[in-house]
């Protein structure tokens, strides 16, 4: 695993929440949205009218709204939904109103080009041809032939896929995920693409995640701490003591070999039977996702499938783009020049 990865994590969300609290309240007009309850709070916008919303770029949403397949992403609920206010439209909230999902930063950036705009584009990633980007494109990865001999795919949804070019987009997300090795070999080209001696290594816990309340007779035990303690330490030292018996318990559980970096394993495996080329796009305040993709570049075996992998931050995609899309990227997640941002921040507040 990556080191510090759940660091670089929580402070580009601490960033993101704090510039979505000053975007959420407009320059005059207030984006209809809500913060999430709990300690590492979270907005979520919900559509202004008919044709803007809080969380995209204006021409990016009027782009969604006038297609229907992209009009579709907006289908998926919000997984946390239990921990956000109830929006005053009743509407039920999705994930791509969240003001952290990369998804909708991938929509707003390749869907808030001006035709004008977009050979740059297409020229930095690769991309030929006149037709639109997929999102949620459904991949399929060979698997080994069943007993029958019959070829079984993972279907499993790839961030976007426009002409030859798969995408995956990576903004607060902790890593890459991890999978069992046994599940990871069952790829048909596995072998044929990877070194699997290189690939990066994690152990996991096989057994399920065991909680509190099946530990009933430890943790309710009486508190006999020396002197009189206020009640907000006594609970703390509790959780302490809890946390510790979780812990004990769940080093005790058995392991299983597997591999960090699931989805970019994946995401190779699908553009190798394909044909196409594969680029992970991250925000350069996330090093450790970079070392985390360098780690499974290294164990592609040909020289050919390694031209097809590429990297790029928003940062770098936001330079290629038009004025207006700029400054939105800029106020909103911070994504262009350091300086820029903070003097943009400080004129708001």
């Amino acid at each position: 695993m990556v080191t510090g990865s759940g660091w670089y994590a929580g402070e580009l969300r601490r960033e993101l929440m704090a510039r979505n609290r000053v975007w959420a309240q407009g320059n005059g007009h207030v984006r209809p949205h809500v913060e999430s309850y709990g300690t590492s709070p979270v907005i979520v916008y919900e559509p202004d009218g008919a044709a803007r919303h809080g969380n995209f770029f204006d021409d990016a949403y009027a782009a969604i709204v006038a297609n229907k397949d992209w009009l579709r992403r907006f289908d998926k609920i919000h997984a946390q939904g239990r921990a956000l206010p109830k929006a005053e439209s009743g509407r039920r909230w999705r994930e791509l109103d969240s003001s952290m999902s990369s998804d909708a930063l991938l929509m707003n950036v390749f869907l808030g080009f001006g035709a004008d705009d977009l050979g740059g584009l297409k020229r930095a990633l690769g991309v030929e041809g006149d037709g639109p980007p997929e999102f949620g494109w459904k991949a399929r990865v060979p698997l080994a032939s069943g007993p029958n001999g019959r070829v079984r795919f993972d279907r499993t949804e790839v961030d976007m896929r426009w002409g030859a070019l798969l995408v995956e987009a990576k903004l607060t997300e902790a890593d890459f995920q991890t999978r069992a090795a046994k599940v990871m070999e069952g790829y048909r080209d596995f072998d044929a693409v990877f070194d699997r001696e290189l690939l990066p290594r994690v152990e996991l816990r096989a057994a399920r995640r065991r909680t509190a309340v099946e530990f009933a007779e430890e943790f309710t035990q009486e508190w006999e701490e020396a002197g009189a303690q206020p009640e907000f330490e006594a609970n703390e030292i509790a959780r302490e003591f809890q946390a510790g018996i979780v812990a004990k318990a769940r080093e005790a559980e058995p392991v299983e070999p597997g591999y960090a970096g699931y989805q970019l394993i994946r995401n190779v495996l699908a553009a190798f039977a394909e044909g196409c080329s594969f680029c992970v796009v991250h925000d350069e305040r996330r090093p450790d996702l970079r070392e985390a993709w360098f780690d499974v570049m290294r164990a592609v075996r040909s020289a050919d499938m390694r031209t097809r992998c590429k990297v790029m931050t928003w940062q770098e995609l936001a330079g290629l783009a038009p004025a207006g899309l700029r400054e939105f990227l800029d106020l909103k997640y911070g994504i262009l020049g350091a300086a820029s941002s903070a003097e943009r921040m400080a004129e708001l507040l």
